[in-house]
This record gives C-alpha cells, structure tokens and sequence, in this order.
C-alpha cells in the first residue's frame, strides 16, 4: 500500500466500508451482487497483490474483475473455467446474514449445489415454485468444488 512503511506495522490496515468498482461485465461476483457497477463493503485488511504482477496471474485466468475507485488496489478475483472461484478483499461475513447471505456466500452455496448457472440464468432470481428450490443439491452431477477466498 503506498501508505505503507515497511519498518512500521503499527496502523497500516485498511479498515471501514470502501467502494469497489467492477472492471468487467462478465463477472459472476457483478451478477450476483444486482449487475451494479459497484460494490461498497467493509474492509479490515494489511495486505494487497503487487499491481506490477496483476499481468501475470491473468494471463493464467486468474481476472483482477473489481478495484478501488482509484484502479490500483485489486479488490475481487475470479478464476476463469472454474464453476465459482472467487476472492475479495473486503468481509462478506459482516453483511450476511442466516435467511440473507451476502452474494459471494450465495453464490458459493449455489455452487456447491450445482445451482449457480441456473441461478444467473434466470437474472439471479429464485425459483417460483419454491424458494428453497434452488439449494437442493442434484444427483446427476457432482461440481467441481467451489472456492470463496478472502486475501
């Protein structure tokens, strides 16, 4: 972090809610979380990816989809090919809640299921016949397993 001195831990964290900014349309994160053009969510953290290496893991697949309002900060990862791998930088868990999870706990219970596509295939909406519908787990396949990481 540029207001980082690395002789001095002491107050260096990034603490309270920060504005990330989606860098692509096709995101599962972005769907999930209303197809908005950002995301405000709170943040506790010290560390961050090296901005001069972001090229790199993505040319491996690994998509830097969401940054802080100055462009610099990689806040949202995705995997490419990969039914739900996702990392934030931010704390989904403070804005979860048990009958509302926050979206990239939804979408790692969809995945998990095996629901996930069909979830954002109807515009992130549940089922009509049965809101838990979606989180029954089908027998035909079992997924790749999912991945939600926080970095």
């Amino acid at each position: 972090m540029p207001e980082h001195n690395p002789g001095d831990m002491g107050g260096t964290m990034r603490l309270g809610k920060r504005r990330t900014v989606f860098k692509t349309e096709d995101s599962v994160l972005r769907k999930l979380y209303g197809d908005e053009d950002f995301v405000e969510e709170r943040h506790r953290h010290r560390y961050e990816v090296n901005p001069e290496l972001t090229g790199c893991f993505e040319e491996k697949g690994l998509k830097f989809v969401g940054r802080d309002t100055e462009g610099s900060r990689m806040e949202i990862i995705e995997l490419e090919n990969h039914p739900y791998f996702v990392g934030v930088q931010f704390h989904p868990e403070f804005s979860s809640r048990p009958m509302k999870p926050s979206p990239p706990y939804l979408g790692l219970l969809l995945a998990a299921t095996g629901t996930l596509s069909a979830y954002l295939q109807r515009g992130c909406k549940l089922s009509p016949r049965s809101n838990f519908e979606v989180l029954r787990y089908p027998e035909s396949k079992v997924p790749n397993l999912p991945v939600l990481l926080f970095f």
